[in-house]
């Protein structure tokens, strides 16, 4: 049960309804759920001490470790993939369990552990094996967290809660590199004091997520006990009580898949496949992720075009996440309001248009600005939104499970993508491999508008 009053999630039988809001009219409902404020502030607090690591790690592993680019580009790529790889672990779990808080909070509490083991780290596994446990952290806490965003908002209103989530954790990306930067430079040791800060900051997201995060839910079904056969009756059975569509349980006739003995099988959350919507939404995000060019990537050729020194790198991204926090919420009402799959197609022709800027031959002082917020443009009509499309055709019993695969999926192809654009730009240069790259996402994208769930 959750904190808020939601129409796609009904409380369980017995379970006394939540109070209303203080200084809330009858009759209405808060514009977001209070879980997904309180999840908004865990992941902008996690999401500060990430970018802060996240924004000195090339330099430091560059110029303090000796780490040649190739192999910072393979070593990102790789625990990148680590992430990619257990996101669908988190999800199962989530829903295995019906414990969504608590599979998170281990997500959470492995990312802030590695953080602090990035001041004992001084050679290139040592930081390999750090930076694989953040990402593990990631992959679990991804899918339970999202689910309990979904849980927690009524169908009509998932777009914006998740544009209000991201808008949140994109804050905390634009906080991060900021005080990373400040630590850097007033700090004698200033890697290790980056380090620290970011260790105590994600320990604090730990904190509020216990605290302040519901951890209550619908339970998972135990396995049902035999029941005596009853007496005949000359009164006709009851209908059988219909699926909520919004929840995306419409159509299954087998129910959930579970397990021998009453729980959720990692089984079931495949098994969402073979629904129409569920296997083009999936497609689709595989399809667009095997299209887009890495962030790193984008910066580079950015910072290719436009002749920036290197002291001022590490800011582009504070550009994306500026677009990314402006325009979340807009764009996830706009969402509710013509349909998720028009903004999520239309995210990837602005990333198109920014690809396009940076093939053709304007120089002009704008440049960067343009490229960047039509980036940050990008991932606030796409990361939200997918994931409230895809909330919309996975039953309750299995969403975290049933994220987790579109995420996965998506999660993977870009992983692929960043390696071949990466050997596309040495074996043809920059600008042909990035022309390649528009053309298939121009094309992906056309695939996709034809490839319209009915539901998103």
């Amino acid at each position: 049960m959750y904190v808020a009053d939601s129409r796609g999630t009904p409380a369980p039988t017995g379970t006394p309804a939540p109070a209303a809001a203080p200084g809330a009219r009858p009759g209405r409902r808060a514009a977001v759920a209070p879980t997904v404020l309180a999840l908004g502030t865990v992941s902008l607090v996690t999401d500060i001490s990430s970018e802060m690591v996240t924004a000195v790690l090339p330099l430091y592993l560059v110029a303090g470790l000796g780490l040649t680019p190739l192999g910072f580009g393979l070593l990102d790529g790789l625990y990148n993939g680590v992430s990619a790889l257990v996101r669908l672990t988190g999800g199962h779990l989530g829903d295995r369990t019906g414990r969504h808080k608590a599979v998170a909070g281990v997500g959470y509490g492995l990312s802030a552990l590695g953080k602090p083991l990035l001041l004992l780290a001084h050679s290139v596994p040592a930081v390999g094996a750090v930076l694989a446990l953040d990402r593990t952290g990631k992959g679990l806490r991804t899918a339970p967290r999202d689910a309990l965003i979904s849980l927690s908002t009524p169908p009509e209103q998932r777009g914006r809660a998740f544009g209000v989530h991201r808008a949140m954790d994109t804050a905390g990306a634009l906080i991060g590199p900021l005080l990373a930067f400040l630590i850097l430079g007033y700090a004698a040791d200033g890697y290790d004091a980056v380090f620290t800060v970011s260790a105590c900051v994600a320990a604090l997201g730990v904190v509020v997520l216990a605290l302040f995060v519901p951890g209550h839910r619908t339970a998972p079904r135990p396995k049902p006990s035999p029941r005596p056969r009853p007496r005949a009756s000359l009164r006709p059975a009851p209908a059988a009580p219909q699926a909520d569509a919004g929840d995306g349980t419409a159509g299954d006739p087998g129910g959930t898949a579970r397990a021998p003995d009453g729980r959720i099988s990692l089984r079931a959350s495949l098994v969402l496949l073979r629904r129409p919507d569920m296997r083009r939404i999936t497609v689709c995000a595989l399809l667009l992720g095997l299209c887009t060019v890495s962030d790193a990537f984008v910066f580079l050729l950015l910072q290719h075009r436009t002749g920036l020194a290197d002291r001022w790198f590490a800011l582009l991204p504070i550009g994306t996440a500026a677009a990314f926090l402006l325009l979340a919420l807009p764009l996830g009402r706009l969402a509710d309001r013509i349909g998720r799959w028009r903004v999520f197609v239309g995210g990837h022709l602005a990333l198109l248009l920014g690809y396009g800027l940076l093939l053709s031959p304007w120089h002009g002082p704008a440049l960067p600005y343009a490229v960047l917020l039509l980036h940050g443009a990008f991932y606030a009509a796409t990361d939200g939104v997918l994931m409230a499309a895809a909330a919309g055709v996975v039953p309750e019993a299995l969403r975290g499970g049933g994220l987790a695969v579109v995420q996965t999926g998506q999660a993977l192809a870009r992983f692929a993508a960043s390696l071949g654009f990466g050997a596309a730009w040495t074996a043809w240069g920059e600008r042909p491999a990035l022309a390649v790259a528009a053309v298939a996402l121009a094309a992906a994208a056309a695939l996709s508008v034809r490839l319209r769930p009915a539901d998103a």
